[in-house]
């Protein structure tokens, strides 16, 4: 690397490559040539980069032969086939679909957390599902503090992150059910992501499904969450369970986590080390009536954390309430981070 990386954005016209290349306009990296790339009835449009309009060309291996980083966003099994060609023609791939987080020589990387794990890559890094990431920055602090044994996690998962057509679904049947339709009568294309039997109205609702159910009875997205954290932290005893819930919220997730630490702890000073933590503001004040709002997370790169208090019940349980704009860091913004800690470290083979 001389005066810059040159860098390819995959899945570019998407809701998630929109944001790679908002992030990417933010970063510190040094970028000397971007490269947005999509399907073929994608190419040919013009987005904007740092003001300049940059022509989206078609996704074939041979757009790679050039790029240092590549960030995919365009579905697991576009990463399936094109991450490889990326590798094989030079490029470090920062995936950002679920194809090879759990592949045991592809590190699964949230940078606040375990940064580390870049030095092993092989050309391809995962980036974590976005509840899991958010997740993550809150509980490392507490891990480092006092240790970790169990965790119980329910999510209240945005909207966008089921895509942008899944956006545009909610709105409408907003507008219907104010209109006067019944539920039933109700457009319902796309919701739950992946299922392939009911489509649930989400408008005026809530899912307790996100993605197909699985394994005891848990869908997809649960078993992400249990299983990347174990990856993550590198604690296969670890207790975790998690319950993935789809609200009519356009965009910002919010978890309510409980932890039971291995170490005696107060919550002074469980608030203590995550004020002092990277990536995240604590927003905790109930005299005040302060605490993380989803609707304040919208284009923040940080993870909000709030409701800070201990269970009643068990001695070392406490409970948190986090929040993050899952489109930014739950997304784009840690894809980005891992692309410029691989600079920091100097693991771009250039």
């Amino acid at each position: 690397m001389s005066d810059g990386y040159s860098v390819a954005v995959v899945g570019a016209t998407g809701a998630v490559g929109t944001k790679l290349i908002e992030m990417l306009e933010q970063t510190n990296l040094p970028i000397k040539k971007i490269k947005l790339l999509a399907s073929k009835r994608s190419a040919g449009r013009k987005l904007l980069f740092k003001g300049a309009g940059i022509f989206v060309e078609e996704l074939v291996s041979e757009a790679f032969d050039d790029v240092d980083i590549a960030l995919f966003s365009a579905g697991g099994s576009i990463s399936e086939k094109y991450a490889p060609e990326a590798v094989k023609r030079g490029a470090v791939v920062i995936d950002n679909t679920s194809q090879f987080r759990m592949d045991k020589d592809t590190p699964l990387v949230v940078p606040e957390v375990n940064k580390e794990a870049l030095k092993n890559h092989q050309g391809i890094i995962a980036n974590p599902n976005c509840s899991t990431i958010q997740m993550m920055v809150a509980l490392e602090p507490i891990k480092q503090l006092a240790g970790i044994d169990r965790v119980i996690v329910s999510t209240y998962q945005a909207v966008s992150g089921a895509g942008a057509r899944a956006i545009e679904e909610v709105k409408q049947q907003a507008r219907e059910i104010l209109d006067g339709e019944l539920p039933e009568n109700l457009t319902t294309e796309i919701l739950p992501v992946a299922s392939d039997k009911k489509h649930y109205p989400l408008a005026f609702n809530a899912l307790a499904q996100i993605d197909v159910f699985s394994d005891e009875d848990y869908t997809k997205e649960e078993w992400k969450m249990v299983n990347e954290t174990k990856k993550i932290m590198e604690d296969n005893q670890i207790k975790i369970t998690a319950t993935c819930v789809r609200v009519p919220v356009i965009s910002g997730h919010s978890e309510s986590i409980y932890v039971e630490t291995k170490e005696k702890s107060t919550v002074a000073d469980i608030r203590a080390v995550l004020e002092k933590a990277p990536g995240v503001v604590v927003e905790d004040d109930p005299s005040q009536q302060i605490y993380p709002q989803a609707i304040n997370s919208v284009g923040e790169k940080d993870t909000f954390v709030g409701r800070i208090r201990r269970d009643l019940d068990v001695d070392n349980g406490y409970h948190l309430w986090v929040v993050f704009d899952n489109l930014l860091k739950g997304a784009a913004w840690n894809s980005v981070q891992i692309a410029e800690s691989l600079h920091e470290m100097d693991l771009v083979r250039v």
